[in-house]
């Protein structure tokens, strides 16, 4: 199994004013006059980690990897109350995309992501196909609604039934609309920090509970840490409960304007968050697409024989010839 390239530092980093009061995070690493590729992080309200930028052969990429607004290092960030959602969409962080790119001076590139970042990049190589060298997706999400009523209608309680008891148990009496995403929209934005924290903490333990084939006590506290779940949880319930502003089908019904794009597709076969349909529906819908199942794995990127696949496919791109 291939394993992640050595650490490296970025050689260059910034913040980008988008607009709306908005900036953006961005850094890049590895080959400055190398193939240019850009990592989109899940979540949504995720943030880039330093192994997202071993996902590729620094000799070979100029690899671009960004947060996206409102995470990670990108301001305001939404633990602060204050800090409001009017200005984020999946139409503002395609547009996002499409401002980095001219900033850096970059014709066209690969464009990565996995689980939310899959569904932004599809977003985005759809409205853009002519910017896009490549597609490298890993455990696609496209925001259907049968894809979240499997995590948050209950479905997925029935694998992880002790979780989804903790996930409720925060919901003080006389607040469950029946609805868990309305429910915990009122909750993560409640003006008592003693009703927010304690349901956007739960609300990403949740998700790191259920990512991974085993579960992993350090990715559930990190994903535990207050700052990084007010956000997280924030973000991921305004997308959801709008539906990410894509019609019910729509990335899957678009994919055919992918045509032309080489495209990989890593999934795990026991991907519970994002099971396996959703990537053979858009294999299906996407011509000259290649899915690739990986038997022994779940969600995570980490996972070995993902990141063996995915490590596979930024090789095989790296020789590609692509405009700077």
């Amino acid at each position: 199994m291939r394993d992640l390239y050595p650490p490296i530092e970025p050689y260059d980093s910034g913040s980008l004013d988008v607009g709306d009061g908005q900036h953006v995070y961005w850094e890049t690493c590895g080959n400055p006059d190398g193939k240019p590729a850009v990592f989109l992080h899940g979540g949504p309200g995720g943030a880039v980690v330093p192994d997202h930028r071993r996902l590729f052969d620094p000799e070979a990429y100029r690899v671009v990897l960004l947060d996206q607004r409102g995470c990670g290092r990108s301001t305001p960030h939404l633990s602060d109350p204050a800090a409001g959602l009017g200005a984020n969409t999946t139409w503002h962080l395609v547009a996002d995309l499409e401002l980095l790119r001219e900033h850096l001076g970059i014709e066209g590139w690969q464009v990565f992501g996995g689980s939310w970042g899959s569904t932004l990049a599809l977003a985005y190589a759809q409205t853009h196909p002519g910017r896009v060298t490549e597609l490298v997706l890993r455990g696609v999400f496209t925001i259907r609604e049968r894809e979240l009523d499997w995590i948050y209608g209950g479905r997925l309680a029935a694998i992880f039934p002790e979780a989804w008891e903790e996930l409720l148990a925060v919901i003080p009496a006389g607040r469950d609309t029946g609805d868990l995403l309305e429910t915990f929209a009122g909750l993560v934005d409640d003006p008592d920090p003693a009703v927010r924290e304690p349901a956007a903490v739960a609300w990403a333990r949740w998700e790191a509970r259920t990512i991974t084939l085993v579960e992993r006590p350090e990715l559930v506290d990190a994903f535990a840490d207050p700052a990084f779940a007010a956000a997280f949880a924030r973000l991921e319930i305004h997308y959801f409960r709008h539906g990410a502003w894509l019609g019910e089908g729509q990335l899957i019904r678009d994919a055919p304007k992918l045509a032309g794009i080489p495209g990989v597709i890593v999934q795990g076969r026991y991907d519970a968050v994002c099971p396996p349909v959703t990537a053979w529906d858009l294999h299906r819908a996407w011509p000259g697409s290649e899915l690739v199942v990986v038997p022994d794995a779940g969600h995570a990127f980490d996972e070995p024989g993902i990141l063996h696949h995915l490590l596979e496919t930024t090789d095989r791109f790296r020789g590609a010839r692509t405009p700077r």
